[in-house]
């Protein structure tokens, strides 16, 4: 199904089998908590199609989708740079993410490397618990074997409970793109003052991670990528006349018709519209002395480039387009 990279970004967080949001909500403790928390972490991680690109969403482009009482929504608000905001709250289960997000791009001769720059925040209120993370980087191989996977280091830490994690996603080492294991995780869960390892982590994140308490050697499943992202559901529009212009799938409604329908001429002449409508709004701003103002979000960059973005309300309602139970 052909869609917007904000529907992508979207998708990783309403998009699953199993509510682990909800369990990060619930846990009877602080490590219980912090457990589920790492583990929606991964779950965010889904495996990418060498060859196909999602749209590149368009300045001021929205994406809001409610699944039970969480409720999700993101705007681009910027597009050169490009950067996307997510904002989700449940006021059920108390809790509320941030998540602002921005690729950088980096050639190194047979490999793509994309930077996903930014924080994402989880709070639970109830609990007072505010979790600070960041994102694998997505590397595209070129030669001798195409293909695209994620790599890099992952940090997790709740400054409230004291505990830190730290995952490591590995790059496939193969000879001629034969051979090796792909996807592999490993990590651990530590106190962050002493620096003392309370789990080890250990799998493939889109298979199963499993996670091994250091004091007594027990093993446990962390996480199951099938059980979690298997058999999702595709969301549905509930109320047509609430849809907003800006929805990804209005801005790019012509063109997803097209794409399904294969008429590939079409396809490109719809997109090459919706792109030069974009331009031609940057000049009209231009000419004006217009600057562009996100509708939900606050943002700003510092002096490295950086960017931050804050919510405009304290919490997402309840959208026209669904995820069905």
């Amino acid at each position: 199904m052909p869609k917007s990279q904000l529907q992508c970004y979207g998708e990783s967080v309403y998009c699953t089998s199993e509510d682990i949001l909800t369990k990060c909500a619930r846990g009877k403790n602080s490590l219980e908590r912090f457990i589920a928390v790492v583990a929606w972490a991964i779950s965010t991680t889904r495996p990418v199609i060498f060859g196909w690109a999602p749209f590149n969403p368009v300045l001021g482009e929205t994406h809001h989708v409610s699944r039970g009482n969480l409720n999700v929504l993101l705007e681009q608000v910027s597009h050169h740079p490009p950067v996307s905001a997510l904002h989700a709250t449940d006021e059920e289960e108390r809790l509320e993410l941030i998540w602002c997000q921005f690729p950088v791009p980096k050639f190194h001769g047979k490999s793509i490397k994309a930077s996903v720059n930014g924080k994402r925040h989880l709070k639970l209120l109830s609990h007072g618990e505010s979790y600070e993370m960041n994102s694998p980087d997505l590397f595209f191989n070129l030669f001798p074997v195409p293909g695209a996977d994620w790599a890099g280091t992952v940090s997790i830490l709740c400054k409230d409970s004291g505990l830190e994690a730290e995952l490591i996603f590995y790059k496939a080492h193969s000879f001629l793109g034969f051979g090796g294991n792909s996807r592999l995780i490993k990590g651990k869960i530590f106190h962050s003052k002493s620096s003392k390892i309370i789990y080890e982590i250990d799998g493939q994140w889109d298979r199963t991670i499993f996670l091994k308490e250091v004091h007594s050697e027990k093993t446990s499943v962390l996480y199951d990528a099938r059980q979690t992202i298997l058999n999702l559901k595709t969301p549905i529009v509930k109320n047509l006349q609430e849809v907003k212009p800006t929805e990804s799938v209005v801005a790019w409604g012509e063109v997803i018709k097209d794409i399904l329908e294969e008429d590939w001429e079409k396809a490109r002449d719809d997109k090459r519209e919706v792109e030069e409508r974009e331009r031609r709004l940057r000049k009209e701003r231009i000419c004006k002395g217009e600057d562009w103002v996100p509708k939900h979000f606050k943002i700003s960059q510092n002096k490295e480039g950086h960017w931050e973005c804050w919510p405009l309300e304290s919490s997402v309602p309840p959208s026209p387009i669904i995820v069905p139970p």
